[in-house]
C-alpha cells in the first residue's frame, strides 16, 4: 500500500467512525456506544468465521480469531486503530456538547 492510500484510508476511517459514533451517541443518548461496539465491528471485518460459530464452537472460533488478528499487517492495524480513535473522539465531542448545554434529541 502506498503512502497516499494509507493517509486517505486513515482519514476515511477516522471520519467514518466519528460520524457513525456521533449519530449513534446523539440518537441513543449514550456517550460511548460506538467505542463499545467498535471491537465487534472489527471482529466482523477481520474474521472469516460466522457469528453463530462463536456460540456453537467457541474454542475453534476464538483460536481462528486470534490467528486472523495476528495475521494483520501493521498498515491494517493502523487503519483500524484510526477508526477506533474516531469513535472515541465522537464520544468526547458528544460529552463536551452536553456539558455546554446542547441537548440533542
Amino acid at each position: 500500500m502506498s503512502i497516499p492510500q494509507l493517509l486517505i484510508s486513515i482519514i476515511l476511517f477516522l471520519i467514518l467512525f466519528f460520524g457513525i459514533g456521533f449519530l449513534l451517541n446523539m440518537v441513543l443518548r449514550s456517550t460511548w456506544i460506538m467505542a463499545v461496539f467498535y471491537p465487534i465491528i472489527i471482529i466482523v471485518i477481520v474474521d472469516n468465521v460466522r457469528m453463530i460459530d462463536y456460540v456453537i464452537n467457541p474454542a475453534m472460533s476464538f483460536s481462528q480469531l486470534g490467528s486472523d488478528l495476528f495475521a494483520l499487517k501493521l498498515v491494517d492495524m493502523v487503519i483500524l486503530f484510526s477508526g477506533f480513535v474516531g469513535a472515541i473522539i465522537s464520544g468526547i465531542v458528544i460529552k463536551m456538547l452536553r456539558v455546554r448545554g446542547y441537548q440533542m434529541f
